[in-house]
Parts: structure tokens; C-alpha cells; sequence
């Protein structure tokens, strides 16, 4: 008896063992460290992989979050610090990481070393539906470039963005880039995806893509002096800039419809709607995240 009670202690002890879950994916060595522009009126992000190592300049929490959690950063949520303070962080892969380990390791940085609490919901927003418009299309197809993969060799990403009174630019790599300044939306080898992705940032509202069009346009739009205007009010506000009231009063005589009508020009236009989008909402965060 004393022999069949130990060999049922153990098969009841074994499947705890067994269940034991497994590590999360993390970085080697990583390090956090306030951004030196957090202060300053102008923005310069930026995002570099090479090899093992990886590297953010100037971005905010919820650009993180966005990241970390593939959900864009105007669906994150929480206190205004974690818009407007910045920090940059450079991390070492562990030997024999995937690539689909990087959000996995992403998440536990900013768990462990910001201390994050999160939870995620669903929420009904104003959108915009980015739609063929009534006329033909004036896209000009990008065409390949013969160096296109040679810019940046495999596994290696390369994407920069600066912005400021003058005019926000972005470079996506590959050739794939747009800009806004002097009244004009200049976009190169952009997919409609990518274009929906951004312009909401300057829109003031999600925008979900819903045109259909395969493949990388180059493009412009010319804007009135007052919808450019609005434009980078809205993504100064997007990126956490505190602007003065004399600059958010200028939204007050903005049209809804002014981009849309602008998107025209290329045979394109937004359309208002509601639709519930998924958000992560920050119940808790540290300010003064562990450095290293």
C-alpha cells in the first residue's frame, strides 16, 4: 500500500512540472534612456535593425506599445505623458532569435522594465474609409528600381521620420518615402496600406483602407494654406508636442471634408464612418523607466 501511495503522489505531481510555462522571449541586453529632443518643438524618430542589434531614437510609449503589440499607436491610450515623453532604447538579440520573436521581446521590455499594465477592449470610433473616387484614378506606378533590395541588405530595417513647423518627412526604406511641407503631399513607392497607415496621422482619425489597389504608387497632392496647416497641427498632436492654444484654435475652422476633396486630385477620397477598432488602454506605467 505504502508503494502504490507514493506512485500516485507522483503521477498527480508530474503535470504542475509538465505546465510550467514557458520563458518569454526577451533581448540579451537592452537599455532605455530619455530621449536628448524630448524638449524640443521639432521630432526625429527613428527605427534601426542590423544583425543582432536594434535601435529606437525618440519615441514615445505608445509608439512602443504600437509596436510591441502590431495595433497602431493612435490606438493606444493613457495618460498624456506617454505621448509626449520620449526615450531611446538599443537592444541585443539573443543568438538564434526569429523575427517573430521581436514583438514577443518588445512586450517584455516594456513590462519589466516600465513596469506596463495593459488591457485591451473594443471601442467605436469616427473613422474615414479611404475609397476609389468618382473620377480616374492618378496614380503613376512606382516603377522596381534595380537597387531597391540593395539599399538595405536582408534582415536589416532602416525607417526614419522628422518633423517640425517646417514639415514632417519619412523615409520607410526601399525607396518608400513621403513629405509634407511647402503645401504638398509628396508620396514615392507608397501601397495604399502604407498611405492609409500614415495619413491618418495628419487626419486626426484611423482611416481603414478599403480601395483595393495592388502595388507602390508615386504621388502628389497640393493642399490650400489652410488644410497643410491643419495637417501638421494634427500630427504635431499625434507625436505628443505640446502646442500653444493659439495653434489648436486653428482646427476650429478646418473642414472635414477638406482632405477628402484634396484626395480627388488623385482619384481617391475618405468617407466618414463608424466602426469599432481594438485599443490598448495603459492602466499603469512608469515614468522613469529601469535604464538598463
Amino acid at each position: 500500500m505504502v508503494r502504490k501511495s507514493k506512485l500516485v503522489f507522483a503521477i498527480i505531481a508530474v503535470p504542475p512540472l509538465m505546465a510550467q510555462p514557458a520563458a518569454r522571449p526577451q533581448f540579451e541586453v537592452a537599455s532605455i534612456r530619455p530621449s536628448a529632443q524630448a524638449d524640443r518643438p521639432a521630432v526625429n524618430v527613428g527605427l534601426h535593425i542590423d544583425g543582432s542589434q536594434v535601435h529606437c531614437a525618440d519615441w514615445n510609449l505608445r509608439d512602443y506599445i504600437g509596436m510591441a503589440y502590431k495595433i497602431p499607436a493612435t490606438q493606444v491610450f493613457g495618460p498624456d505623458w506617454t505621448a509626449a515623453n520620449r526615450f531611446d532604447i538599443s537592444a541585443t538579440f539573443p543568438a538564434g532569435s526569429r523575427e517573430s520573436d521581436f514583438p514577443a521581446m518588445f512586450q517584455t521590455l516594456l513590462e519589466d522594465r516600465f513596469h506596463l499594465k495593459t488591457h485591451k477592449e473594443k471601442r467605436e470610433f469616427p473613422v474615414y474609409a479611404l475609397l476609389p473616387g468618382k473620377g480616374p484614378l492618378k496614380l503613376k506606378a512606382a516603377a522596381p528600381g534595380p537597387d531597391d533590395e540593395k539599399d538595405e541588405p536582408k534582415g536589416t530595417v532602416n525607417v526614419a521620420a522628422a518633423g517640425s513647423s517646417a514639415g514632417v518627412g519619412v523615409n520607410l526604406g526601399h525607396g518608400s518615402s513621403y513629405t509634407l511641407a511647402d503645401n504638398r503631399f509628396e508620396a514615392k513607392k507608397l501601397s495604399m496600406s502604407e498611405f492609409a497607415g500614415n495619413l491618418e496621422r495628419f487626419a486626426g482619425r484611423p482611416i481603414i483602407e478599403l480601395t483595393n489597389i495592388a502595388g507602390r504608387y508615386d504621388f502628389t497632392i497640393d493642399l490650400t494654406p489652410e488644410d497643410y496647416r491643419a495637417m501638421l497641427i494634427r500630427a504635431a498632436i499625434s507625436a505628443g508636442v505640446q502646442l500653444p492654444p493659439q495653434a489648436l484654435r486653428a482646427l476650429d475652422g478646418s473642414s472635414e471634408g477638406a482632405l477628402s476633396d484634396a484626395l480627388q486630385q488623385i482619384g481617391l477620397r475618405l468617407e466618414s464612418r463608424k466602426a469599432p477598432l481594438d485599443v490598448i488602454v495603459i492602466d499603469d506605467a512608469s515614468k522613469n523607466p529601469t535604464a538598463n
